[in-house]
């Protein structure tokens, strides 16, 4: 199962074992239970401090249970967690023997302090990007909490479980038998929800931070460059976002980006973030900004609110608040968001393995979506508004030699359709003869571009009639003192290494902007 490089890698990891583990596997005569079999015997043949027993109790069949031998602490995988899990693996194998995982001391304390019984799963699929981050969280919140349970479960894998819970996106997380929370989320976004207080705390600790000289909104790769430049310079730098890497983090292969011949949006993200962390930057997640407030008058102080009610100071700003998928806006899409209606083809794809997809968009990402899909999907349907598709020449050669896809151009999507459930059909308008049609479908995958996360910036700075915050070659906005870079500006041209670029340029502007204000 494990290549001699990986075991040489992980009997290295493994040497910091602290406590002994038992792999407990629970198993049928399935060929994915022989694999699993498999997989947990290499793994106990690289450390002398594992063994290997049956699972006793009632786990799900293939499944194995990695737990400390003299405690209850332990992590469940439903799943052979290879690709983007193997690294959930290897950590759950380390933090149950005892290895800290990496979580500040407050929020140790905080996990600890939780009471329970809380039994976690989560429903991921292996060539999910988002799901690793929760996997991981929960995994580390069951080593360092005896009343907290966590399983991990490979949805492709329990695909009738995963149809008898209704589940069409991952990943899924579900506390004591019901629906938690969907989506991407870190250790503290999944503590704040169970602990309602830690957000106003949180809030208050934040808002009693001494102004900053520069803060940046938004922690995608135009917020990364911007702030390592400012730190450079020894001004104190903070930077704030939802999530350290933004919508890179959605992003599967990335192979423009000079000097990186190929990586995937997760890894190129903790790179960003390893780098910014390198520096005296003051990093803030988890936070949403809901206003602007200029100062009053140039060198003074700008305000930044947030939802969670947290307001920080800083004399100078630096937005980038990065953008987010485009939705449709016909009737039906809302209803069925999760429910079949989809905006990541690499979380959701496998979870439609034998069905009847849509994909609306021919762009780069529409016509990349459509080619992964069709690998799992019984038939892809791809939509495109007008009359040519916008994707890469080699892009849409390889669409048009896939024999489970058809194109439809002059396609303008006129509802989502479903049976109070999930979805059952789309239907579409052609456009030259206003001819209504229907494709029925279990599945749509929406890739029509980006809108800027800028709406709480309306009455702040100069938006353009797309929303985008107008910025001129300097990378300054229409207030003295606040900047802008990234997707959500009217810089042309929305690829990672143009952000990059440019949160430079805007590092740069700032910084002369506050050597060229009077001494605070």
């Amino acid at each position: 199962m494990l290549d001699s490089p990986i075991k040489d890698q992980l009997r290295s990891y493994l040497s910091n074992l602290r406590h002994n583990i038992t792999l407990e596997t629970s198993l049928d005569d399935s060929d994915k239970a022989r694999e699993m079999r498999e997989l947990v015997d290499d793994i106990a043949g690289l450390s002398d401090r594992i063994t290997v027993a049956d699972a006793p109790g009632d786990l799900r069949k293939p499944a194995f249970r990695i737990r400390r031998t003299d405690g209850v602490e332990a992590a469940t995988f439903a799943a052979i967690p290879m690709g983007h899990e193997f690294t959930s693996l290897v950590l759950a194998l380390l933090q149950i023997g005892g290895h800290p995982p990496k979580i500040e001391a407050d929020m140790v304390d905080q996990i600890r302090s939780l009471k329970g019984p809380l039994r976690f799963e989560t429903y991921m699929s292996l060539s999910c990007q988002n799901c690793p981050d929760v996997v991981q969280a929960l995994n580390a919140m069951a080593a360092l909490n005896s009343d907290i349970e966590h399983t991990a479960i490979d949805g492709a894998l329990f695909q009738q479980e995963v149809t008898e819970r209704n589940i069409m996106t991952v990943p899924q997380i579900y506390l004591n038998g019901v629906p938690f929370a969907s989506g991407r989320m870190d250790v503290e976004a999944i503590v704040s929800k169970l602990d309602t207080g830690s957000a106003s705390r949180k809030a208050e600790q934040l808002s009693e931070k001494a102004p900053f000289e520069v803060l940046i909104i938004g922690a995608g790769p135009a917020g990364a460059a911007a702030a390592v430049y400012d730190a450079r310079k020894g001004i104190r730098t903070g930077i704030v976002g939802e999530r350290f890497g933004g919508q890179v983090l959605d992003t599967m292969a990335i192979e423009n980006y000079i000097s990186v011949p190929e990586t995937e949006g997760p890894k190129l993200a903790a790179a960003l973030e390893k780098h910014v962390r390198s520096y005296d930057v003051d990093i803030t997640t988890g936070q949403r900004a809901k206003a602007l407030i200029p100062a009053a008058q140039p060198g003074g102080l700008h305000e930044v609110q947030f939802e969670s009610g947290a307001i920080l100071h800083s004399r100078s700003v630096i937005l980038a608040p990065g953008a987010r998928w485009r939705s449709m806006n016909v009737p039906g899409e809302e209803e069925y968001r999760n429910k079949g209606v989809a905006y990541c083809p690499h979380c959701d794809g496998p979870l439609f393995k034998g069905k009847r997809v849509a994909v609306i968009g021919g762009g780069n990402s529409g016509v990349e979506a459509a080619i992964d899909l069709a690998g799992l999907a019984a038939e892809v349907t791809l939509l495109e508004f007008a009359d040519v598709l916008r994707a890469d020449s080699v892009l849409q050669d390889k669409l048009f030699s896939l024999p489970n896809v058809r194109v439809i151009m002059n396609a303008q999507t006129t509802a989502v359709e479903g049976d109070g459930q999930r979805v059952t059909a789309l239907a579409y308008r052609d456009r030259p003869t206003g001819t209504e049609h229907k494709v029925e479908l279990e599945g749509i995958f929406v890739q029509i571009g980006l809108v800027p996360n800028t709406e709480w910036l309306r009455d702040s700075v100069e938006l353009s009639d797309r929303g985008e915050i107008v910025v001129d070659k300097h990378n300054a906005t229409s207030v003295p003192g606040i900047f802008g870079a990234g997707d959500a500006t009217t810089t042309p041209f929305k690829q990672i290494i143009v952000a990059t670029g440019e949160g430079a340029k805007a590092g740069l502007a700032a910084f002369d902007y506050l050597i060229r204000l009077p001494s605070a």
